[in-house]
């Protein structure tokens, strides 16, 4: 393939990553250390073994909901194998690469695509050769995934090929070359976006526990017990549907107790809602799993699930409109959009 196609169409994806990116500043995503392994198969040309192994040290960015930036080097090598040539062949990176993830769940599928330099060392000797040692531009396309197993901590692997200019004279001089490798890395997030506290926009019913309590005549009678409005981060983890101990302490005490103590309530609905930053479809997807995460949780405790309905609101219903501000500012302020509402749908006279 022409180098300034592949070049062109490279540099088109880092392209539409840097303006979903620039379009989405609002998302505040981590930063990321990537330390790796390969295994990299050289082109055919080289007349090198099948494998040889690899380093890599990469850092990443969470630009948006979908893209990731990483930056950072890697070297490979290879025993040649052509009859009568001894040495090795060796390649070093140095780039940057755009991530399309699929999804911010646990595991989340990508492409990649990236560009970059590389040097390309043909040290064999015997049968003619001779050492040749060539720095060349260098662009990669590939496809892989993440899987998260804490906040802090994951792995990546993925299949990519790389193309770059090499010269192994008498076999071949400045020729466009392609490599195949496969990389494993390990995920290390650091400067994670600091959860908000729910301090001020809502008084507490306990310590760091619910945003708000209102009443809410529902039903035929009063209400046995009030609506109960639960912040996002004290139930879940960051961009999470997976309840946290406190948020499950949380439920237990306002709303398994409650629902326990007062049979005659039939039916309660629980309703998940997310901000607005970020892709609708994202969030009221988002918005449906913590609802029903909440949903699930309430039956383990000895609810009967009849009597619970979860839905997800995502963005429609926020509990504050907030204009004019950005980054963290933005976060901040919207964090009572944020939340797990509990309250009564129906309920049997007495």
């Amino acid at each position: 393939m022409n180098k300034n196609l592949i070049s062109l169409a490279v540099a088109g994806v880092l392209a539409v990553a840097a303006f979903n990116a620039s379009a989405d500043e609002a998302y505040e995503g981590s930063w990321y250390a990537l330390p790796g392994i390969s295994a990299m198969h050289a082109d055919n040309d080289l007349s090198t073994e099948d494998w040889g192994p690899g380093v890599s040290l990469k850092f990443g960015k969470e630009l948006s909901e979908h893209w990731d930036v990483q930056i950072g080097a890697s070297f490979a090598r290879v025993d040649a194998e052509a009859a009568g040539v001894s040495g090795k062949y060796k390649q070093t990176l140095v780039g940057v690469d755009a991530l399309y993830l699929f999804s911010r769940e646990k595991f989340r599928p990508f492409v990649v695509a990236g560009l970059g330099l590389a040097q390309n060392d043909v040290d064999y000797s015997g049968a003619g050769y001779s050492g040749q040692n060539k720095t060349s531009w260098a662009a990669n396309v590939g496809l892989g995934a993440q899987y998260l197993i804490t906040d802090t901590f994951g792995l990546q692997a993925d299949v990519r090929y790389v193309w770059s200019k090499a010269d192994a004279s008498p076999a071949f001089t400045d020729e466009t070359i392609g490599n195949t490798y496969l990389n494993f890395g390990a995920i290390f997030k650091f400067g994670a976006p600091k959860q908000v506290a729910a301090a001020e926009p809502m008084p507490e019913p306990t310590p760091a526990a619910a945003v708000a309590e209102e009443a809410a005549p529902v039903g035929p009678a009063e209400p046995a017990f009030e609506k109960v409005t639960l912040s996002a981060e004290v139930l879940f983890g960051f961009d999470k549907d997976v309840l946290k101990e406190d948020g499950k302490k949380i439920l237990d005490s306002d709303v398994v107790e409650k629902m326990k103590a007062h049979p005659e309530v039939e039916l309660v609905l629980i309703t998940g809602h997310t901000d607005k930053i970020g892709d609708a479809g994202y969030n009221q997807k988002l918005s449906e799993r913590r609802a029903n995460s909440v949903k699930k949780y309430l039956v383990s405790q000895g609810i009967e699930e009849s009597r619970l309905h979860a839905v997800g609101k995502g963005e429609a219903e926020p509990a504050v409109e907030v204009k004019g501000l950005r980054g963290k500012k933005l976060i901040e302020a919207l964090q009572p959009n944020r939340r797990v509402v509990v309250e009564i749908e129906v309920q049997r006279a007495e």
